[in-house]
């Protein structure tokens, strides 16, 4: 979380504060139905202030009137507020990325291996550029040549550096980001305007951004609400003529105020750029508020093991002989076949290996060295006396079966051995002569048993995918706490995984990285693509963690769900709000022509002006109060689904109808000593 409190200060509020009284423009104010509706009362009340007799004889001082009018502009004014400061975090953050690209140029390639200075801006895709030790990449594309350190801190918020060369997943670069050692030579991919700093800058703006379909339903719901309450307020003015009950223009705009669904109108924009704004918070990237409001309903997470579940470098823990005599030389075989070996768990073997103190380790190997591959599974070394490889059970059983060399009677059920407590077994042979096996450890990440516990509380089903055996894959599984396992899964089976999950009506989440992930992070109702992925990758994802952390997926849909459960707290309690505050004022502004209404005045308001002003008051002040929960988000963790619905309906549901009671009482006892 690099940016929780960066963009918090004194200058954001100042601008929110203009920008309130931008919004209240009714070009800006009739996006939003119900502050428009309070909007037009406004003017009215200002019409009245200067002609008072407009629409008949006037029983309310030029004061009285001069106060409401006060009131409406401040409600509208908060409700502004709250909407500017939601989008001035996000204008923050986008004003911090665009210094990233700002009066950058750039070293262009010519045919003829010369170099010409130009401004970044010049730049045109499939142009190649050079990038040296200190110069800052001035735009997106995929390195062809060299090798290098870029730190992406300006994007990420990650201050070690990463490696990039050509080839592989890992060779696209970012521009805005800084070159920190040797240099590079890139491809252009993008030209000027259509960057992935343009675009984050666009996203994190919010320049851009639509109301989702449930924001779009809810607003509906309130605006046939506030249609519904007009409809009454204007039939209260016959009937109360009938009555002989004087109902003062005024009075009845204060009424239809009140009564409308002002709190969570004011306050429902806010709620969705504050739900966009915590996720920018964890460094991920939303390509729209959809997607963060979809994770709301994911109730299936599918998650990959290796880096997700477990670091991701799997640790040589033992070596295990096919008996006691053949230990030392399994060291030395197993050091032999790992010394070229650059991957994490080739170096650990021959750690490993160094710290059992064997004196015949090896100095000065040669040979030709295999690198394991995709079909072979398996990687060593060959010189003139000796070949010595490790490799996938399978594999290696495979190729002393086909050289007719032994298999020992023993090796399979070490081989299981390991599978059973989580681990991979790499088994070593030596001029086809089986030796023993190589423990590989998976480590778990810390405190995954603990939000996989909270996930299956809030009703999110987890299943991990693997190209592990079934044995190895149900122990992590077990000791992760995952609800379930695929094991033997390639890249190309997860989509087949998605699809059969969404054909049983869930809406299903998951993370990667490489170009083979694409067709399934296209597939997944929310994709979360790791910005270390290919451009591939992070095209067909709706979700760019900037971090490259997998697990942050966990947090995502948390905040998702944080956000659904926020807007149906909020409206919940501005329904129960408007409820309570239509039992509180009117018997109070009827009794004194209806007597009968006397017995349902509980509040003992002590004059129907003071109990409009004081429903107002409450009304523009409960929107100053909820600003901290629709920016932070009603509490979810450790609860579940059904508990949390119970505690929101007491605190929001029950709490709505008592607060408005409590709340107009009090100011009206401060109001009647001025009204």
């Amino acid at each position: 979380m690099h940016h929780v409190n960066k963009y918090f200060n004194q200058t954001m509020v100042i601008e929110a504060l203009k920008m309130s009284f931008y919004k209240l423009n009714p070009k800006q104010l009739i996006k939003n139905p119900i502050m428009f509706v309070v909007e037009v009362g406004m003017i009215l009340t200002l019409i009245l202030i200067c002609f008072p007799d407009i629409f008949g004889t006037s029983y309310l001082s030029r004061g009285y009137l001069i106060t409401i009018f006060i009131i409406l502009l401040i409600t509208i004014l908060f409700a502004n507020f709250s909407e500017a400061f939601a989008e001035g975090r996000g204008k923050a953050q986008a004003d911090s990325l665009r210094q990233a690209q700002s009066n950058l140029t750039a070293r262009l390639v010519e045919e003829n291996g010369a170099y010409r200075i130009v401004n970044a801006t010049e730049l045109k895709a499939g142009q190649n550029i050079r990038v040296e030790n200190g110069e800052t990449i001035p735009a997106d594309g995929v390195v062809i040549n060299g090798l290098a350190t870029v730190d992406e801190s300006a994007i990420t918020g990650e201050s070690a550096p990463v490696i990039k060369e050509s080839g592989g997943d890992f060779d696209g670069v970012i521009g805005g980001t800084l070159v920190t050692s040797d240099w590079l030579e890139i491809r252009v991919e993008s030209e000027a305007g259509t960057s992935f700093l343009d675009k984050m800058i666009a996203l994190v703006e919010g320049a851009e951004r639509n109301k989702t379909p449930n924001e779009i339903a809810l607003f509906t719901l309130l605006t046939t609400l506030t249609i519904i309450f007009l409809v009454v307020i204007v039939t209260l003015y016959p009937i109360a003529s009938y009555l002989h009950l004087i109902l003062p223009i005024a009075m009845l705009i204060a009424l239809t105020v009140c009564l409308i669904p002002t709190t969570i109108g004011g306050l429902l924009s806010a709620i969705g750029i504050a739900g966009m704004d915590r996720v920018t918070q964890f460094n991920v990237l939303a390509k729209s508020g959809r997607a963060v409001e979809v994770c709301g309903d994911v109730d299936v997470m599918i998650l990959d093991k290796t880096g997700t579940i477990t670091y991701g470098n799997r640790i040589a823990s033992e070596f295990l002989p096919v008996n006691q005599q053949m230990l030392e030389k399994l060291i030395v075989a197993a050091y032999m076949s790992s010394i070229y070996d650059d991957t994490p768990e080739g170096k650990s073997i021959v750690r490993l290996a160094k710290q059992m103190n064997i004196n015949e380790l090896p100095k000065d190997i040669g040979g030709t060295y295999k690198p394991f591959t995709a079909e072979t599974r398996m990687s060593g070394i060959i010189t003139n006396e000796i070949s010595v490889f490790k490799g996938a059970p399978n594999s290696m059983i495979n190729l002393v079966k086909q050289q007719q060399g032994n298999i020992p009677h023993n090796i399979e059920s070490l081989c299981m051995d390991v599978s059973s407590k989580g681990g991979t077994p790499l088994i070593v042979i030596e001029n086809n002569v089986m030796l023993g096996v190589i423990y590989l450890k998976d480590v778990i990440k810390d405190g995954l048993v603990e939000r996989f516990a909270e996930l299956r509380k809030m009703g999110i089903e987890t299943v991990m995918c693997t190209g592990d055996n079934a044995l190895t894959a149900a122990t992590i599984a077990k000791e992760a706490g995952v609800d379930r396992f695929v094991a033997e899964c390639k890249p190309e089976d997860k989509i087949k995984v998605i699809k059969d999950e969404q054909a049983k009506g869930h809406i299903v989440a998951m993370t990667g990285d490489g170009t083979n992930d694409a067709p399934a992070l296209a597939q997944a109702n929310i994709g979360l693509a790791m910005n270390s992925g290919t451009i591939s990758a992070k095209e067909a994802a709706n979700l760019i963690d900037l971090d490259s952390n997998p697990t942050k997926l966990i947090e995502v849909v948390k905040i998702g769900k944080q956000l659904l459960m926020t807007r149906g707290a909020l409206t919940t309690f501005s329904l129960a709000n408007d409820v309570a505050k239509y039992f509180a004022i009117l018997p109070a502004l009827m009794m004194s022509t209806i007597p009968e209404m006397t017995s349902l005045n509980i509040m003992h308001l002590s004059s129907p002006k003071s109990a409009i002003i004081s429903a107002l008051i409450f009304n523009a002040l409960i929107i100053v109060a909820l600003i901290p929960i629709a920016m932070k988000g009603v509490k979810v963790k450790g609860y579940s689904i059904d508990r949390i619905f119970i505690n929101n309906m007491l605190i929001y549901g029950l709490g709505g109808l008592i607060v408005p009671f409590l709340g107009i009482k009090l100011i009206d006892m401060i109001v009647q000593f001025f009204v």
